[in-house]
């Protein structure tokens, strides 16, 4: 936790606090949380330490919930509207922000990454045992076989961090696997005291310590990291070997999630202040907003956060949101951020809805329980009433009468997929189909259902709706098939997951790359079933999700073997490493397509491919950023000097000619062009590469031009020695915005790709128009 050194403060300095007494005088505002960013360097001398300035100059001691040193410089403190706003005139004070809520965004995977036992990427980086992953999430169960650490050396020297005990949790639930553990709830505490006096949290479903009550936390922390456990299952499917991404690396994990209450602001920034001082390598953070609305990076405290980590060579990975397949959903921006979409796996549960005339239709099911057995049963669509609430099988919808006895059609959306099932349990339904709307398209995620349950895609769901409208005595059943692997064509881009454009700075694409995160199978806590449901009393040590926050992690994993084999390379050098290397094609050898749509799939949903790792490994070019260049983006984005210090930390100075936001030196280049422009028109954008790969290389580019769009590359070949490791190079864009074609996201794509014959380093290009404001 952040330090609470309220047995520091003297009488004496609490007579010089004048600030305190503002909010007196408005007694009957409410509080609510405010993250306070001060200038560090602006502290009178006559203070000992930062802590004794803020509640001397600021706000009462009682008031402060975190103080921050790492990443940022400040505190968060329950403060009326009218104290925070005369907080925010002080000349020492840089920014004042509402704390904001964040949500979750919720094993054949490392195979599919193209990750096999003892060569390559594995065995060249003893599977990363000298990385540690810091995971910020709803914390861990400690016990599972997962977290083993037999066989695992000595913790890393440089490590700081603890293990912070707490209920059901000793300093011996850590080991040398699991080699921290911190939970932060100062936030999510004053939040649920509605902003006034801090009340407990509910511990009857809940633990004040870093042990995880909600598995979301236990299931990311291992599929990053988790260790080779035999016999791995989910109630028998997925049966196997369950292993994380990176199984020798270690774990430190920060709890800020706590369970049906999301995450708050102040304590997922408490968390990055931590895991920066305890020494992690890489930070996993499966969080961020919903609904497609991204914060600037400057209110942003993922963003800050995060920004802190990548300037100390944290690599940092976040999850790009569950919000699609909307365009522009794709949330966590900021470009320090590696920014992770979902795709599938060729691995599969299948389960059949047979209707009583005769048609067969395929969905996928996880339900374990008695099956049907072939056993017809009438059924029932409670949406035939025009009821929106029964038609979703909310809770006390149905009419026990109308479905007891039946298998009962609910459409997807508004409450829980598990839940439904659970409303049509109590109504005495025998069964359930569950119906995609047009917005989930054919996009399906398998759930552990506690009826027989398939969830089927919308054209499916349609044809079943149209058998109930048109039978006078509609029956089905539901047929179970188990784990079906080699599935084709995988990867798929999951319809949820977060798409492009990039809603702050269309100039740099957003996602970064995909990775598996459909029906991913990885540890559960012991704390609840598998739905997550308080009803679910079944106990299971491994849980198949689905989410952006299944695709993190694997990226995580990935980060901490690049690490481990390349010690020497930055968070940007890494992310480029993944990106250049990524794959665009399936596993028929076919361009990836979209879940949603069925069509080709574009960067905007794909950013520049999915994980390759083998390939990352040895990339032979990597487009490296350094903390100059991203306060120069910050300067192109028109941030003044001031709002650059809230991220940054240290006061910058923009320069005279500020740099355009596009010539960051980003692995994917995003030209956009002036609708309003007559005739064709150029950008021209600056790359610079660094070869990693064998000292004497000759480069030579290819280019897929967007259709409509001329590329010109210059020089036309890059010539690299043991002393010349750096070169540049010049793309110009060119295209007649009357004459582009583009799809429906607004946009024609291409690339260019630099091979010297053994490496191909590849870059999305994209090209849209534009309003100028």
């Amino acid at each position: 936790m952040a330090p609470f050194l309220s047995h520091l403060i003297s009488p004496l300095f609490l007579l010089f606090s004048f600030l305190p007494l503002l909010s007196l005088s408005a007694a009957d505002e409410p509080y609510k949380t405010y993250i306070v960013r001060i200038d560090s360097q602006s502290k009178p001398s006559i203070f000992p330490t930062h802590y004794h300035w803020y509640t001397t100059e600021f706000t009462d001691a009682p008031r402060i919930l975190h103080t921050y040193d790492t990443v940022f410089h400040g505190f968060s403190a329950t403060l009326t509207p009218g104290h925070a706003a005369t907080l925010s005139q002080h000349p020492s004070v840089l920014a004042v922000f509402e704390d904001q809520r964040q949500q979750l965004h919720t094993t054949r995977s490392p195979q599919f990454l193209g990750l096999r036992n003892q060569h390559g990427l594995w065995s060249d980086s003893d599977y990363g045992s000298d990385v540690i992953i810091g995971v910020l999430d709803t914390g861990i169960w400690p016990e599972r076989r997962s977290f083993s650490d037999v066989n695992l050396g000595a913790i890393p020297a440089r490590w700081k961090g603890i293990c912070e005990v707490g209920e059901r949790f000793t300093a011996r639930n850590c080991n040398k696997k699991l080699i921290g553990a911190r939970f932060f709830i100062k936030g999510h505490e004053a939040a649920s005291g509605n902003m006034g006096p801090i009340t407990p949290i509910n511990e009857t479903v809940e633990f004040k310590s870093p042990r995880d009550a909600d598995g979301h936390g236990t299931h990311t922390a291992s599929t990053a990291a988790g260790r080779h456990v035999f016999g791995a299952s989910m109630e028998g499917y997925a049966a196997g070997i369950a292993k994380g991404v990176a199984p020798k690396a270690r774990l430190a994990v920060y709890k800020v999630c706590w369970k049906n209450s999301g995450c708050f602001d102040s304590d997922i920034l408490a968390a990055f202040d931590a895991a920066v001082k305890d020494g992690v390598d890489v930070i996993s953070i499966s969080i961020g907003g919903g609904d497609g609305i991204s914060a600037p990076y400057y209110l942003d405290p993922i963003a800050i956060g995060a920004y802190g980590a990548a300037s100390r060579g944290i690599f940092v990975s976040s999850s790009a949101g569950n919000d699609g397949p909307n365009i522009m959903s794709v949330t966590n921006l900021a470009p320090w951020i590696v920014t992770v979409g979902a795709g599938t796996i060729d691995r599969n549960f299948p389960a059949e809805v047979v209707l009583g005339n005769g048609k067969r239709l395929s969905g996928v099911s996880l339900y374990a329980g008695l099956p049907l057995s072939g056993k017809m049963y009438p059924l029932v669509y409670p949406g035939k009433s025009g009821v929106l609430s029964a038609s979703l099988c909310m809770e006390n919808s149905l009419d026990p009468h109308m479905v007891e006895g039946k298998i009962v059609v609910c459409d997807r959306g508004s409450s829980a997929r598990v839940a439904k099932g659970l409303v049509v349990k109590k109504a005495g339904g025998v069964g359930m189909i569950l119906a995609n709307g047009i917005s989930n398209g054919e996009g399906l995620v398998g759930d552990a259902h506690l009826i027989p349950t398939c969830a089927l895609g919308s054209d499916e769901g349609d044809t079943v709706k149209a058998y109930v409208s048109s039978t006078s005595n509609p029956v089905a059943t539901i047929a179970f098939k188990g784990t079906v692997i080699g599935i084709k064509p995988a990867p798929v881009v999951a319809s949820f997951s977060g798409r492009g454009p990039n809603g702050l700075t269309p100039e740099i694409l957003k996602p970064d790359l995909i990775a598996p995160g459909v029906n991913i199978l990885a540890a559960w806590t012991d704390d609840v079933g598998p739905t997550g449901l308080d009803s679910d009393t079944r106990k299971t040590e491994f849980n198949i999700l689905s989410g952006t926050s299944m695709a993190c992690p694997h990226v995580s994993g990935a980060a901490a073997l690049l690490k481990s084999a390349h010690p020497d390379w930055s968070p940007a050098a890494i992310r480029s490493a993944m990106m250049t290397t990524a794959n665009t094609f399936n596993n028929l050898n076919q361009p990836m397509t979209d879940e949603a749509t069925g069509n080709v799939s574009s960067p905007y949903d794909l950013g520049a491919g999915h994980l390759n790792l083998d390939r990352a490994m040895d990339p032979g070019l990597v487009y490296d950023i350094t903390n100059d260049d991203y306060v120069n983006f910050l300067c192109g984005i028109g941030y003044g000097p001031k709002v650059i210090q809230v991220i940054t930390r240290s006061p910058v100075n923009c320069l005279e000619k500020k740099t355009m936001p596009e010539n960051l030196n980003y692995p994917s280049i995003t030209a956009l062009l002036p609708s309003s422009a007559k005739g064709a028109t150029s950008k021209t954008f600056i790359r610079t590469v660094t070869n990693v790969g064998e000292p004497n290389a000759v480069y030579r580019f290819t280019i897929q031009a967007p259709k409509g769009v001329t590329v010109t590359v210059k020089p036309p070949k890059l010539v690299f020695t043991e002393a010349l490791k750096k070169q540049s190079f010049i793309v110009a864009i060119t295209a007649n915005t009357r004459n582009l074609m583009p799809d429906d996201s607004g946009a024609v794509f291409g690339s260019i790709s630099w091979s010297d014959g053994k490496h191909v380093v590849r870059s999305p290009i994209l090209v849209t128009q534009i309003d100028p404001l």
